[in-house]
């Protein structure tokens, strides 16, 4: 069964740290590239990060600098610290996994909330 676990949520003040994680199960986790969406409320999910299979990164113009994507193969875990928060970066974050070869392959995880307040 394939699962995507996202964690390390919270309310965290502005100018503050978090590191979500995303932990992968039921299928070949170094295959697949793995991204960080955001869903802010009344908007529309959105890119914040991507890490490929072969490590390319790329980020969202409105973290770079701020936020550090990074996987871990061998515990079939993602990482997104999280720094200098905004409250613009408050929204529920997801984790994606997918690739393209043979076939198109998306499994996305149940999200966390992040809230950026004072």
């Amino acid at each position: 069964q394939v699962q995507l676990v996202e964690s390390g949520g919270g309310l965290v003040q502005p100018g503050g740290s978090l590191r979500l994680s995303c932990a992968a199960s039921g299928f070949t986790f170094s295959s697949y590239a793995i991204s960080w969406y955001r869903q802010a409320p009344g908007k529309e999910r959105e890119l914040v990060a991507t890490v490929t299979s072969v490590g390319i990164l790329n980020y969202a113009d409105s973290v770079k600098g701020r936020f550090t994507i990074s996987r871990d193969n061998a515990k079939n875990t993602v990482y997104l610290q999280m720094n200098s928060l905004k409250p613009e970066d408050t929204a529920v974050y997801y984790c994606n996994a997918v690739r393209f070869v043979p076939k198109v392959y998306a499994y996305w995880g149940q999200g966390t909330q992040v809230t950026v307040s004072s």
